[in-house]
């Protein structure tokens, strides 16, 4: 058996990981991108420069890899990356973080339409959603759509450059335009949204056994022919990476987005209009998946406001509690997503005085973001047994001890760091027909206390939503 080379394509980092006949990981690549912000609530980047960075990541292990079976992708969602009819970019891509649709979100929703959509989608309309993106555009800049041939993902877009083929995977496309009941897009949610005119830059959605398609391309260093697979977008190829498989598991990214997501069989989403409900790319398996916009860029704010260095820093410094400090912790400036939507939202201590050291802030955002990941368990229904994290904020032990006592709920830390390229690689063994490699358990967090009395005073200092 051969190895595989899986690239990991993420917003502000590509990764790209070797590994050997057995599963094990023998190099990785990391090539940082940029995100350019060239007018408030915008949030871009270079399409060419995201290839590039790509294609330096795959030469670089290359030669640690040997001779592969098959290289696979998986890379950030939702946003827009628009291409012509040569596959080439007709702009900047337009990433899942970008706020300027907000306004046409909102007109949205007081108009009904997000939860006419809902029942059929199971998903929360945003604005860094490609329907949002896409009707924004029509108002704004009509000549970049009229050039445009598809609607790409991230994924896709990497997927294009290598095989030459326009397709989008079925979980990338599940939010906005597809129903449930059939797993195909919805003429229904096009009319909905006014946006009929752009079923034709919808790209062919794959899935299950079509996601293998020949390497076109000589750049990467590996011979033409190569299979390359199209993973699961990220989200869904980390809860396979970490083994969340089957339903009622859990998987938390602490990431840029802190995303919590939960296995199920059934994909209704309920009556609940609250997160995104998306294929996991295994047969019969869905997530319900509540991505905030509040994550570990929140500690890094922290670690800056403090003086400290680093995440693990900021735990190794908390305080045993808050002393009765709590911190919401919604400082983008986009608001909140998920497990609620509101873009006007903003970040606050509460509880503040004289007597609190920097000891006690660095414990109340620790907190008040492991509360975030509750109030999303919560969202979902029926706790789940067990929650494996993954991301950089689980390097901190001191925070996922606390996450374990703000939820209740054993948290379980894998051995692999790259969860995301361990996916794919788990979805391209299955893709040849091999079996994939159970991934490996390092650490394992019981609940040491309840953070309960916390959570009544967090969920009635944000509001009831």
């Amino acid at each position: 058996m051969k190895g595989a080379i899986c690239v990991d394509a993420g917003t502000t980092m590509i990764k790209a990981v070797a590994y050997d006949g057995g599963g094990r990981e023998t190099a990785l690549a990391r090539r940082p991108t940029r995100v350019t912000r060239p007018a408030p609530g915008h949030s871009e980047q270079d399409m060419d420069e995201v290839w590039a960075a790509v294609v330096a990541c795959v030469r670089e292990v290359v030669a640690a890899a040997g001779a592969v079976d098959f290289l696979a992708i998986t890379a950030q969602g939702d946003g827009l990356w628009l291409v012509d009819e040569r596959n080439r970019p007709t702009g900047p891509a337009l990433l899942w973080n970008d706020g300027r649709a907000a306004a046409i979100v909102t007109g949205w929703e007081e108009r009904g339409v997000l939860a006419r959509a809902f029942p059929i989608n199971g998903s929360v309309t945003f604005a860094g959603l490609p329907n949002a993106i896409l009707a924004w555009l029509g108002e704004h800049d009509p000549a970049r759509l009229e050039r445009s041939a598809a609607a790409l993902t991230c994924g896709g877009w990497i997927f294009a450059n290598l095989t030459g083929r326009r397709a989008i995977d079925s979980s990338d496309a599940a939010a906005p335009f597809t129903d449930l009941a059939t797993g195909e897009y919805s003429a229904d949610l096009l009319t909905l949204y006014g946006m009929s005119w752009a079923r034709r830059l919808l790209p062919a959605r794959i899935a299950d056994e079509h996601r293998t398609a020949p390497l076109t391309t000589a750049e990467l260093g590996l011979p033409p022919g190569t299979p390359v697979v199209m993973a699961p977008y990220d989200i869904a190829a980390t809860a396979i990476g970490v083994g969340a498989t089957e339903p009622g598991q859990a998987c938390g990214i602490l990431g840029t987005t802190l995303c919590t997501e939960i296995v199920t069989a059934d994909p209704a989403p309920g009556s609940a209009q609250a997160g995104f409900t998306v294929a996991l790319g295994l047969p019969r398996r869905h997530l319900r998946v509540f991505p905030t916009l509040a994550g570990v860029e929140v500690i890094h704010w922290a670690c800056t406001l403090l003086g400290l260095r680093d995440p693990e820093e900021l735990g190794r410094r908390a305080a045993p509690d808050t002393r009765g400090l709590s911190f919401l912790p919604y400082l983008s400036p986009a608001g909140e997503r998920a497990p609620f939507r509101d873009p006007g939202i903003r970040g606050s201590m509460h509880g503040l005085t004289v007597e609190h050291g920097p000891e006690h802030v660095a414990r109340a955002v620790l907190e008040g973001l492991s509360l975030v990941i509750r109030d999303c368990l919560e969202a979902a229904g029926s706790p789940p047994g067990e929650l494996r994290v993954c991301g950089g904020g689980a390097a901190s032990e001191e925070w996922t001890q606390l996450i374990a006592d703000a939820t209740g709920v054993t948290v379980l830390r894998p051995v692999d760091t790259e969860a995301g390229a361990r996916g794919a690689y788990q979805v391209g063994r299955l893709q040849l027909g091999q079996e994939p490699v159970a991934p490996a358990v390092r650490d394992v967090w019981v609940p040491r206390g309840d953070l309960d009395d916390a959570y009544e005073r967090f969920v009635r200092l944000r509001g009831v939503r």
